[in-house]
């Protein structure tokens, strides 16, 4: 297999450079560019094309929301993990809603950064179901009215889908629950986020807490 292509943004070089020596020392990781602005964003991508960001929230100049924003917003986007300094965080909600597909923490370990863009890069989010409700708590907005009409239009094996997911559970475990095939769930899941409009799990998950479906 190809090496996952890395692009880090982050304004302090010591970050920076700490990084690429840790990320860059994995055999299956190449860091292939660095910016310190989200501005330098765009271009970057274009020319070294990763298949993952790792993207700094508080930056001078663009910040990692809007560029995570700008980013997910093109076709073909490359998936984007944010690197903050909190827990739960209204910007770090901000940027799951805009398409991250999940965060660390500056102080994580480094085996569990490696460990989160590997995850990443192969179409798993880094975002447990804990943490996705301590961010909702955070957030404390009521059902969103909205979100229960988008749920709405799905069928009920849909829903029933889209509820595991909102619960966190892997798609072997939805299969194991509702009785299907794994690549059936897979169908599913592609269908209820093409559906919905949505990029990844983590962005259905936030829909089925906005909608309060699982209270």
């Amino acid at each position: 297999m190809p090496p996952i292509k890395l692009l880090l943004v982050d304004d302090d070089p010591l970050v920076r450079a700490g990084l690429t020596l840790m990320l860059g020392g994995a055999d299956d990781i190449e860091v292939v560019g660095e910016a310190a602005d989200g501005a330098e964003v765009p271009s970057l991508v274009v020319r070294t094309r990763p298949d993952v960001v790792l993207m700094d929230i508080r930056m001078p100049g663009v910040d990692g929301l809007t560029a995570t924003e700008r980013l997910r917003a093109l076709p073909d986007a490359p998936e984007v993990i944010v690197l903050t300094t909190f827990h739960a965080d209204a910007q770090v909600l901000r940027a799951l809603r805009a398409g991250a597909a999940g965060f660390v923490l500056k102080d994580t370990p480094p085996a569990e950064i490696v460990d989160a863009v590997r995850r990443i890069a192969a179409g798993d989010p880094v975002l447990s179901p804990a943490v996705t409700r301590r961010l909702m708590a955070h957030a404390a907005t009521a059902p969103r009215p909205a979100a229960r009409d988008r749920l709405g239009a799905l069928s009920d094996r849909e829903r029933d889908v889209a509820l595991a997911v909102g619960r966190g559970h892997s798609n072997a475990e939805i299969a194991a629950s509702l009785h299907l095939s794994v690549p059936t769930v897979k169908t599913h899941v592609s269908r209820v986020m093409a559906k919905l409009s949505l990029n990844n799990r983590v962005q259905l998950a936030l829909l089925v807490h906005d909608a309060g479906a699982l209270d």
